[in-house]
């Protein structure tokens, strides 16, 4: 997880939220990373978890990610839950729960879905006191940042 976290610090740069990840292969050694990247690329996909799930199924020169594990700061999206899934990863592993529109539990259960055909071993929780903290660091400074309506 912190090297997920470092990950996500690599978002500052773009405006992108800061949310980094990792895949382990089934040795346990990294594979790739990812953080977002949906401002510096403008493609509403760039999340940490699909930019880190497709250079994984390239470096393996396979999109089967059987035995992997996917390391993430925050509870993914419904995207990229079922991106998780459709990859066979086997072990996804987050930090900070995402109320708004976490599908790992907190507003919708993607990954344990027993009509879906795989189901990943789930492991949350993990450092999630430093992922929340970075999280709300950063939407506590956009706040701040943020023009009020009808000034300037």
């Amino acid at each position: 997880m912190r090297l997920a976290l470092a990950e996500a610090a690599r978002c500052a740069p773009s405006g992108d939220v800061p949310v980094g990840c990792v895949v382990l292969g089934p040795d346990g050694d990294v594979l790739t990373a990812g953080h977002n990247a949906r401002e510096a690329t403008n493609d509403p996909t760039a999340h940490a978890e699909v930019v880190a799930l497709r250079a994984a199924a390239e470096r393996l020169d396979s999109w089967r990610l059987t035995g992997c594990t996917l390391v993430v700061t925050l509870e993914p999206c419904t995207m990229c839950a079922g991106a998780l899934v459709l990859a066979r990863v086997d072990r996804l592993v987050f930090g900070a729960w995402n109320a708004d529109t976490g599908a790992v539990g907190s507003l919708f259960d993607v990954v344990r879905d027993r009509r879906i055909n795989h189901r990943p071993e789930v492991v949350a929780g993990v450092l999630e006191e430093d992922c929340t903290r970075l999280l709300s660091g950063w939407f506590d400074e956009q706040r701040r940042f943020r023009t009020p309506p009808g000034v300037g």
